[in-house]
């Protein structure tokens, strides 16, 4: 099953590359910030009180996190003393519809808030994609822009999102990744990926760029194609639910370590499969919780803990600005 997002994006892919004679009008009048980010994620899904502009629908759980001493080698951060710290979590469907079917294609979000000693906290936000939509904020609102639903039609203009694919061609590493990806069979059997580059500081002052992904211990499950139009709309929560109930969902904290020449400001660009690759902890699900639990998060991604630092990706301080204003309407309603 696809979603009327998806017909778009794989419409947009049949035409990447091609000229349009409504160019400018998938393209942006002014630069990204964060208010405008959110004002084009409401545009594309409408507005939902009290759900998220970006993954309205989710459920939340907790468990904790045990890192190990390949990851102390890299940073001094505490969450890898080898010591269990609590962790708070979100899993969810992209996009900002809270009604969005659960058997399409599309990404799929872990969130997590690592509560460590001494009051210090990690937040993340990663999707089921090693790439992230668009390599800057300007292209990013492109991306929305283009995708909000004609008032006559009340769906996006294909030659709107040709247009800004053409424009911005890094979109395509995420659209070709989604064609071709399987629908998860639950939030706990896909791998997750934080997508943008970190800086890890070691206890001796040594740093190395590195990029994160969460890889289910029991492996990727997905759901047949053929058994796609006759699956459950909604079941994601209710499978991990009963996932848990019986032992937990594990995930493996893996880290990708960049070599000299490997971009650390582009979330689009995949570094070399050759990159040295290190197991630094682990994640264990253990509850389904209730939306309490996680609904005052933002999962801001800067806040990091000592031993880990932003690099100088432009997104990330345009997705610090935007969850903090999504969140704030969101909790305004």
């Amino acid at each position: 099953m696809k979603t009327a997002l998806g017909l778009a994006v794989v419409a947009a892919l049949a035409a990447l590359g091609t000229q349009s004679a409504v160019a400018q009008t998938a393209i942006p009048s002014e630069p990204a910030n964060a208010v405008n980010l959110v004002d084009g994620l409401e545009g594309v899904f409408g507005t939902h009180a009290g759900f998220r502009r970006s993954g309205a629908r989710g459920v939340c759980a907790t468990g904790e996190f045990v890192g190990n001493k390949a990851g102390a080698a890299l940073s001094k951060a505490s969450v890898f003393s080898g010591k269990a710290v609590p962790v708070t979590l979100r899993f969810s469907i992209g996009g900002g519809n809270p009604n969005a079917p659960e058997n399409g294609k599309g990404v799929r979000g872990l969130a997590a808030q690592f509560d460590l000693p001494n009051g210090e906290q990690w937040l993340m936000a990663n999707i089921s994609a090693p790439f992230f939509t668009a390599a800057t904020p300007d292209g990013f609102l492109a991306f929305l822009e283009a995708r909000k639903p004609d008032p006559a039609t009340k769906k996006p203009d294909p030659a709107k999102i040709a247009a800004a694919a053409a424009k911005y061609p890094d979109f395509k590493p995420q659209m070709e990744w989604v064609a071709k990806t399987g629908v998860p069979a639950s939030y706990g059997t896909v791998n997750y990926w934080g997508a943008n580059a970190f800086k890890f500081t070691n206890a001796a002052g040594k740093t190395q760029f590195a990029r994160w992904m969460f890889v289910p211990v029991g492996g990727q499950h997905f759901i047949p194609d053929n058994k796609l139009a006759d699956h459950a709309k909604v079941f994601l929560a209710d499978e991990l639910k009963g996932r848990v109930s019986q032992i937990p969902v594990e995930f493996d904290f893996v880290l990708q370590l960049a070599q000299a020449g490997d971009p650390t400001d582009n979330a689009t660009v995949a570094w070399p499969d050759d990159r040295k690759q290190v197991v630094a902890g682990r994640l264990k699900v253990t509850a389904v919780s209730d939306k309490s639990t996680c609904d005052g998060i933002n999962f801001n991604p800067l806040v990091l803990p000592t031993g880990i630092e932003p690099s100088d990706d432009p997104l990330l301080a345009a997705r610090a600005g935007s969850y903090a204003v999504s969140q704030g309407r969101r909790l305004a309603q």
